[in-house]
């Protein structure tokens, strides 16, 4: 059985699925229903998240139980476990289940640190009990930090920066990046930091679109931040343009977001959802920025 949430039964299933052709939407509500219908638009899904959302969560995992209920079986690809990880996950699904044995608990152990991992159990619920595969997607940290202080080719060999483009990066893309890693510090980093953490931004939506690239044609999808999902910007920009057209870009964003969050063009679609309680996040880095 599944914890945190109810699965929804298989008719609410068939009828939030009922018009494959569901028209996009940009300024709505996020509900099940909603949801599940533009996920099912188009076998590509890049599902964002502001990570700490619990309501985006819940509603992530419940739109999924529609759309396995309907028969739907895609790959599904987690930002929060590192590529390096692959092999001991897919260990993991090939194991014998063991009576009182926790197999979430088992992926868990494998992800990243960091982040709050009861909001994902549900989704690795449903991966198992559908026996869906379980793609490792992100770049580390570490790989990420290399990139950062001395290029792609720390991370990526020359044939893989010539066939994602990162030997001729354009550089309205690096500028892109930048302003959005600019605004998400609250612009209080460092201006000559920007861009070695804008090539690292960039190199994890590389990472995150060769992650995803087998599983294409099968159907797979991203659980990642709204960044990344980005079509102008993100992980669209690193898959081959044959494959674009099978892509539905979805962002999951608070109310409080600025005006300027949804560029022209970023998203497929955009849901809002009330914000998570939290501590001012530029509060720290005000503090850390006053003390340079």
């Amino acid at each position: 059985m599944l914890r945190g949430f109810r699965l929804l039964s298989a008719v609410a299933g068939a009828v939030a699925l009922a018009t494959c052709a569901a028209p996009a939407v940009h300024d709505e509500e996020l509900s099940v229903a909603a949801l599940a219908a533009q996920m099912q638009r188009r076998p590509v899904v890049l599902l964002g998240e502001v990570h700490d959302n619990a309501q985006q969560h819940a509603v992530r995992a419940q739109a999924l139980a529609l759309l396995l209920q309907a028969g739907l079986r895609p790959g599904l690809a987690f930002e929060q476990f590192d590529r390096e990880r692959q092999s001991d996950i897919d260990r993991a699904l090939i194991q014998t289940p063991t009576d009182g044995v926790d197999r979430v608990g088992r992926l868990v152990a494998l992800g990243g640190r960091g982040w709050n991992w009861d909001l994902y159990r549900p989704l690795l619920e449903l991966a198992l009990q559908y026996r869906l595969p379980i793609v490792a997607a992100n770049l580390s940290r570490a790989d990420a930090m290399r990139v950062s202080k001395e290029g792609f080719g720390a991370v990526f060999d020359p044939a893989e920066q010539r066939r994602l483009g990162l030997d001729r990066l354009p550089a309205d893309l690096l500028q892109a990046q930048k302003e959005a890693i600019d605004e998400g510090h609250c612009h209080q980093m460092d201006e000559q930091m920007l861009p070695a953490l804008a090539r690292a931004q960039i190199a994890r939506d590389a990472t995150l679109a060769q992650a995803i690239g087998p599983y294409l044609q099968r159907g797979v999808i991203l659980l990642t931040g709204n960044g990344h999902a980005r079509r102008d910007i993100g992980v669209p920009r690193f898959l081959p343009p044959r494959q674009r057209g099978r892509i539905v870009s979805i962002a999951l964003l608070e109310r409080s977001a600025p005006a300027d969050a949804v560029p022209a063009g970023a998203y497929d679609a955009v849901f809002w959802t009330p914000v998570q309680a939290r501590a001012d996040p530029c509060q720290s880095l005000r503090r850390t920025a006053l003390a340079r």
